[in-house]
């Protein structure tokens, strides 16, 4: 009886197979594991396409309209990565939003004092200050009154409120230039390519009395007419005043509205570059030499006697 259990156990029939169990469930999960995975991948791989797919075709139906021109870029002297504005054209951009613009659009959100330093001096701009009257108080008396204005003012607008700026345009209402820039399409290039592409309409094209073909606006009939010729206005620094100076000069200004901060950030970019080549200098070497001993040292692996 021994002798037949000792055979019996030399030729392995009686040994667990609760490792072979284990190892076979564990390349189950393994398998179903790495199909799941694959399939998640998958998904989110299909579901990312799709979603940004959708957003370009909404992006480009905003866009797209047969009565809408888009404006090519222009060669602005602002737009290398180290260029800033065009300080001169900034002044006389200034200039004509005061004579032209100004009768019906608002600048509510620049200052006189913002000038100083960039297209005034300190004295200038508080005579173009002084030049508006503001309503301030109330008074002592509890009652309001018209100042001169100064520095801390903002530039003011030519209407009380909305609904009188509808009423003295045949019910469009002028947008506010601060951020007009950014707001639309284009930047600067659309600010000019609006103001000097007023033309006749082409055929089939329906414009409203008291409205003006401009294939640069969207739908090509727009409530504004054209501002802008050839010298409407006269520059103080001599400078000829034809249509398209002056929208160079105002649409500088307009860019500069919407971005103040515009040379200087770019003054920052470039000390930014100076320090951090300054740092990854000193990063590399303190790379070099901390990782001189590992990359150099050998390893070397002993039998056991």
């Amino acid at each position: 009886m021994a002798a037949t259990v000792q055979r019996v156990c030399r030729a392995g029939l009686l040994k667990s197979n609760s490792g072979i169990i284990r190892n076979q469930v564990s390349n189950f999960a393994s398998a179903s594991w790495t199909r799941g995975r694959k399939t998640l991948y998958v998904t989110l791989g299909v579901i990312t396409g799709g979603a940004g797919s959708l957003l370009f075709a909404l992006d480009r139906s905003v866009k797209a309209s047969d009565l809408e021109l888009h404006s090519p870029k222009l060669p602005w002297s602002h737009r290398g990565y180290f260029s800033s504005l065009d300080h001169a054209s900034i002044r006389r951009g200034y200039e004509v939003y005061k004579q032209v613009c100004a009768a019906c659009h608002s600048l509510r959100f620049i200052a006189y004092r913002n000038l100083v330093g960039v297209s005034h001096t300190e004295t200038e701009a508080k005579a173009e200050a002084a030049e508006v009257m503001v309503k301030d108080g109330p008074n002592e008396l509890g009652e309001y009154f018209m100042r001169p204005g100064k520095l801390s003012d903002y530039v003011p607008s030519p209407y009380e409120n909305e609904e009188a700026a509808r009423a003295a345009n045949n019910g469009a209402y002028p947008p506010d230039l601060s951020y007009i820039t950014l707001a639309r399409h284009g930047g600067e290039d659309y600010i000019f390519h609006l103001l000097t592409g007023y033309c006749d309409p082409p055929a089939g094209a329906v414009i409203r009395e008291g409205q003006y073909y401009n294939p640069y606006f969207v739908g090509g009939a727009i409530s504004m007419a054209q501002a802008l010729y050839n010298e409407v206005i006269e520059y103080p620094d001599g400078t000829p005043a034809t249509a398209s100076q002056l929208a160079k000069d105002v649409s500088t200004f307009l860019k500069w509205c919407a971005e103040p901060e515009h040379d200087e950030r770019k003054h920052k970019l470039i000390k930014s570059i100076m320090i951090f080549s300054l740092l990854l200098a000193v990063v590399y070497y303190m790379k070099r030499h901390k990782w001189s001993v590992v990359k150099s040292r050998k390893l070397a692996f002993k039998p056991r006697s």
